[in-house]
C-alpha cells in the first residue's frame, strides 16, 4: 500500500461511523486506487460481476440541480432516460460528471458509495440487488470496497428498490 491519504481516510472513517450508527454490518477490502474501477477490482480480487454494485450519481438537467445515487449490479446497465428520469421526476437527466460527484456526494468518483450520502439525495436501487449474498461497493474513496448483504442496501434512510433501473 502507499501512504495514507488524510483525505482519504476522513471519507472512510464518515462512511464506516455511518454504518456503525445504522448497525449495518460489512467487510472490507482494502486496494490500491488503480483497482477500483469495477472490472479491475472484480478480476484483482475475484469478486463476480454479479456481487459487485456500482453507486451512480444521476444529476437534472435542469436547476435547480436535483440528483439521485442509483445502485445497479456491475453486469447491468442504467436506465437512464427512462426509468431513472421517471423516478427523478425530471424531463432530462444524464450521469453527473466526475467533479459534479465529488462536490455533491463529497466522494471520490470511482469509490462512492450509498452510505452517508447528503440527506437529500435518493438511493434508487435495481430490484435484482436483493436477498443476503454479500454486494461489495465504494467504500467513498479509491482505496476501500465494502461487502455488505443485498438486503441490507434496502434499509438505508431515502432508499428505495426499483424495477428496471437497469437491464
Amino acid at each position: 500500500m502507499t501512504d495514507s491519504d488524510p483525505a482519504a481516510d476522513a471519507i472512510e472513517a464518515r462512511v464506516r461511523k455511518f454504518l456503525a450508527d445504522n448497525q449495518i454490518s460489512y467487510e472490507t477490502i482494502a486496494c490500491r486506487p488503480d483497482q477500483a474501477d469495477t472490472a479491475v477490482f472484480c478480476e484483482v480480487f475475484g469478486i463476480p460481476h454479479e456481487a459487485s454494485v456500482n453507486t451512480i450519481l444521476v444529476a437534472s438537467k435542469k436547476e435547480p440541480k436535483s440528483y439521485a445515487a442509483c445502485l445497479v449490479l456491475a453486469n447491468t446497465r442504467l436506465d437512464v432516460n427512462r426509468t431513472v428520469r421517471k423516478e427523478m421526476g425530471v424531463r432530462k437527466c444524464s450521469f453527473a460528471s466526475f467533479e459534479e460527484t465529488e462536490a455533491v456526494t463529497g466522494m471520490l468518483s470511482g469509490g462512492v458509495t450509498p452510505f452517508d450520502l447528503p440527506a437529500e439525495i435518493p438511493i434508487l436501487i435495481d430490484a435484482r440487488i436483493s436477498g443476503d449474498a454479500v454486494m461489495w461497493l465504494g467504500g467513498g474513496s479509491r482505496s476501500l470496497k465494502l461487502g455488505v448483504k443485498a438486503d441490507e442496501l434496502a434499509r438505508l434512510p431515502n432508499a428505495r428498490v426499483v424495477e428496471g433501473l437497469a437491464g
